[in-house]
């Protein structure tokens, strides 16, 4: 009896752990599933967007800054203008990457896609040919609670996906886009 239970108890913790390591993929392909459904429903459950809203704003505010270069950051006008700009960028982040934001953007790409006919079927009128962001990726565990895949841009350039653990859940919470890569 007592080995039944020890044997079962193996089995539980190495069943989770399974699932924790297979995590991150089940999660990409949730995502991937998700976007090309066009189901921001579903998208919602494998998107930390709150922290993956807060990383985007960091990352293009510092681009923007390291663009402008240090003329413009050292001259008052040029210090209202990159304020002017950053509060531009976090409204725009703010309106884009929400649940609401991201399936308006699917919605404008469904209609951009049959406008020029890129669909299932080639009839304008036939659902979009969907959208596979995440098709070719590649990844790896950066510690036990990150993960990052990775996704070959058609010039050449790539964009990080970065997951996070909570608890047993993986999420999306960066998207590190090629801005300092040059094409």
């Amino acid at each position: 009896m007592k080995k039944w239970i020890a044997a079962a108890i193996v089995l539980m913790v190495l069943s989770i752990c399974g699932y924790v390591l297979a995590g991150p993929y089940l999660a990409i392909q949730g995502i991937s599933s998700a976007i090309e459904q066009r189901d921001s429903a579903a998208l919602t459950r494998h998107v930390d967007f709150p922290t993956l809203r807060v990383n985007l704003k960091a990352q293009l505010n510092d681009h923007l800054v390291r663009k402008a270069g240090a003329d413009m950051q050292s001259s008052l006008l040029g210090a209202v203008i990159l304020g002017v700009a950053s509060n531009i960028t976090d409204v725009s982040v703010d309106t884009l990457v929400t649940p609401v934001g991201v399936a308006a953007m699917l919605q404008g790409d469904g209609l951009i896609k049959r406008a020029v006919g890129d669909t299932v079927n080639g009839d304008t009128w036939g659902p979009p040919s969907p959208a596979r962001p995440l098709a070719d990726t590649s990844g790896r565990y950066d510690s036990l609670s990150r993960f990052t895949a990775t996704s070959q841009l058609d010039d050449g350039r790539q964009v990080h996906f970065v997951l996070s653990r909570h608890g047993l859940r993986w999420q999306l919470t960066d998207i590190q886009l090629p801005l300092q890569q040059a094409p």
